[in-house]
């Protein structure tokens, strides 16, 4: 480390009033205006929480996922009557679709079942679908004002390091302890703002790597000495190399042949239509690209059709280039059809 880190004075389990009103005094400080911490409104939390899961909050914004999904779907009732192509429309670029589909699952849920209003007790909103501990969690904390256990990436990297902990954060005994701290650390007049600061630490000092120690509002509560050493994770599963070969058809008249996906990864996407390795042996490559996708590493080869490979699939279907703004692609997939039909 190019610097010398703070002393430690005392655990911050032992010191949580301090710690949380360090905390705090920070965040009022230096914390950032994100829309969903203008709002203490279930719907769009929820929104907020689960389009944050797996995507950045850069991403969530930059690209005005999150604005563009409320002013389609406002409110818990236009979003339990979606229907699957305006749902994945809206959800489009984001990836992990499911995400989408267990949103709008707890939308009916909330309005069949609860009269269009969300639970607060923790134990309900466990009951219903697409909610675990972290959304539930978030849930009390920024739509009820309620002390929780909220552990994300970012406050599970901090809580390591505060306790020099050695255990994976990614393991049942690390995941176990870290909520118990974090409910232990929580302040209980404003646990919004505590979790929020936590959160905003996470991303902006304690982050990965070498951390900016020298400006951490907590650091006389951080245990560890070698703070980039932490936090610890379960040994990653190697990446499985796959090949995905598809097939570029365009017509002047019938327009582009895709296929919409009915399966468990995409289910309603469309993309181009794949073919096998031997159907695309003697045709010419027009577009390559890979992608990650959970434990895959995809490498996506699109080859110019012919008569051969003209053949309606179940699935299948000529679409004219106009309506393609409007359909659900596949990012991996959209990125290609707009290069080809621009080169072609």
């Amino acid at each position: 480390m190019s610097f010398l880190k703070p002393r430690f004075e005392r655990s911050a389990l032992d010191a949580a009033p301090k710690f949380r009103n360090a905390l705090g005094e920070w965040f009022d400080r230096v914390g950032k205006d994100f829309p969903w911490r203008r709002t203490s409104e279930p719907y769009p939390v929820l929104v907020s929480e689960m389009m944050l899961q797996q995507t950045q909050v850069a991403t969530v914004l930059g690209k005005g996922f999150y604005t563009r999904f409320l002013e389609k779907f406002p409110d818990i009732e236009s979003l339990a009557i979606a229907d699957d192509q305006s749902l994945l429309k809206a959800w489009e670029g984001l990836g992990y679709y499911r995400r989408a589909r267990m949103l709008r699952d707890t939308a009916r849920a909330i309005a069949g079942k609860h009269g269009g209003t969300f639970p607060g007790d923790e134990s309900t909103l466990l009951s219903l679908p697409g909610i675990g501990p972290y959304t539930a969690s978030a849930l009390r904390a920024f739509a009820f004002n309620q002390p929780s256990a909220l552990v994300d990436g970012n406050v599970s990297r901090i809580l390591a390091r505060l306790m020099d902990d050695e255990t994976p954060i990614d393991s049942t005994p690390g995941i176990r302890k870290h909520r118990e701290w974090a409910r232990t650390l929580c302040d209980p007049e404003r646990p919004a703002r505590h979790h929020h600061a936590m959160m905003e630490l996470g991303q902006n000092i304690c982050r990965p790597g070498v951390p900016h120690c020298e400006a951490c509002p907590v650091s006389p509560w951080c245990k560890t000495v070698v703070p980039e050493n932490l936090p610890l994770k379960k040994p990653r599963a190697k990446l499985t190399d796959i090949s995905e070969y598809a097939v570029w058809l365009l017509d002047e008249e019938r327009g582009i042949l895709l296929h919409q996906e009915n399966g468990s990864r995409r289910n309603g996407l469309w993309k181009l239509p794949l073919r096998s390795p031997a159907e695309c042996a003697s045709l010419e490559l027009a577009y390559q690209s890979t992608y990650p996708i959970t434990r895959y590493r995809v490498t996506l080869r699109v080859y110019h059709g012919n008569r051969s490979t003209d053949q309606i699939h179940e699935g299948d279907e000529w679409i004219s280039p106009h309506r393609l703004a409007e359909l659900p692609l596949a990012a991996p997939f959209r990125k290609a059809v707009e290069h080809l039909f621009l080169n072609s």
